[in-house]
């Protein structure tokens, strides 16, 4: 946040590279130092005008609140209230997904701040408010002061402070419990690893016996045998909201995603997996969704034949584990309700590098993550094994099935 005797400007871009901010935007807030107001704003609004009884001029200030609480404006407001990176209804891409919407801006007009470096004082107590809570801010940090380029970059002005705010996602804040789990297959085996019982949550005595496959639906899930036109009428909202509980199928694991990943094929130089993303929440459909695994043969991967795909390269250039992997748009970016469109897959292929191996559990992701989200591991000795006759695996089509959801830390900057 930088500012000028009569102006700041608040840029906001995450640094996590596998996690977004959905509808219905974020909201910002903080505490002002001393008793500034803010005159005027572009590219954003405050939700509250506060109390500006002690002004009686024409205009009076947008917001006297002494704790603002400010949201980004709708695609389509007339230019003069835009700014560059503004308006797109608080929602954020993650970085590698595009960069370019990666960030939010907005300008304002502050009063009562001082005119100098000496009488300005920083604000406290920022919050980032988005679909969910997760978010904990720190105290506000002077950094060198932003400079700004003319038009034809022959001229160089600054701001007279720059101060800088981190904003850390830690999942454990933003729920108690995981939001997604993994389940596992393979061609050479007819072992199918579920997701962990209790992933999620641990399911009651009803919602046993609705897995048992009892005539009705319990308060807290769906019978799975329930067909489709016959449940309830249900209001779907997009991203997440703590304040609106989920309505699940009901399974042992009770987990709103599900990530299956099936070893599909094996091949002279190639192995093949098929990654599925399975919705199991009748209440809640995921726009811009980011699946992010961890594998140690992505230094060997190939492509992704349904699915964006970008190495996220942790150590450089050293070696690449990471993938974070998105939906094509128009086809498969929005992972839909529960239902029979509920889930989005694809096949990835890998070159065999020279550790490459089927035993082990070698073949299976060591990290999963949906939305930033950490999902839940089968147990290594619960995996899919090879027979024990067999010490080679003969090449033929592996299928993998693979759903995520989580994120377990983000960073933005103001």
């Amino acid at each position: 946040m930088g500012i000028s005797p009569s102006n700041g400007t608040l840029i906001r871009g995450p640094r996590r590279q596998y996690r977004h901010i959905s509808s219905p935007g974020w909201i910002l807030g903080w505490e002002w130092a001393k008793k500034e107001v803010i005159w005027n704003m572009v590219g954003a609004q405050a939700t509250s005008q506060g109390d500006c009884s002690a002004y009686h001029s024409d205009p009076i200030p947008h917001c006297c609140a002494p704790n603002p609480s400010v949201v980004d404006l709708l695609p389509g407001v007339p230019y003069n209230q835009q700014v560059s990176n503004c308006c797109r209804g608080g929602v954020i891409s993650s970085y590698a997904q595009d960069p370019e919407t990666a960030l939010s801006a907005f300008q304002i007009t502050v009063g009562n701040a001082g005119t100098s470096n000496t009488t300005v004082a920083l604000p406290v107590n920022f919050t980032l408010n988005t679909p969910g809570p997760g978010y904990s801010c720190g105290p506000a940090t002077k950094v060198p002061p932003s400079q700004f380029h003319s038009t034809d970059n022959r001229r160089v002005t600054q701001a007279f402070m720059t101060w800088n705010i981190t904003c850390t996602y830690l999942q454990n804040l933003a729920q108690r419990a995981p939001t997604c789990c993994v389940s596992f297959s393979t061609f050479y085996s007819p072992t199918i690893t579920p997701c962990a019982e209790c992933s999620c949550a641990c399911a009651s005595n009803s919602t046993l016996a609705a897995l048992r496959g009892a005539a009705e639906s319990t308060n807290s899930c769906i019978d799975p045998n329930t067909r489709y036109d016959e449940l309830p009428a249900i209001t779907t909202r997009g991203g997440s909201s703590a304040s609106h509980p989920d309505l699940l199928y009901c399974t042992r694991d009770m987990c709103p995603v599900k990530i299956h990943w099936h070893i599909k094929t094996n091949y002279k130089e190639y192995w093949r997996v098929k990654v599925t993303i399975t919705n199991r929440d009748f209440s809640r459909n995921f726009t811009q969704w980011t699946l992010t695994l961890q594998h140690p043969n992505f230094d060997n991967f190939t492509d992704a034949f349904s699915f964006n795909h970008r190495g996220l390269n942790p150590y450089g250039t050293f070696s690449n584990d990471t993938a974070v992997f998105w939906g094509v748009k128009y086809f498969n970016d929005i992972l839909m309700q529960a239902g029979p469109s509920g889930n989005v897959q694809s096949e990835l292929l890998f070159a065999k590098g020279k550790d490459f191996k089927f035993s082990h559990g070698w073949a299976f992701p060591h990290r999963v993550y949906f939305n930033g989200d950490d999902c839940v591991l089968p147990e290594p000795q619960n995996y899919p094994a090879l027979p024990s006759n067999s010490p080679r695996v003969p090449s033929s089509f592996l299928s993998l099935v693979f759903i995520v959801i989580g994120l377990s830390l983000i960073e933005f900057v103001f």
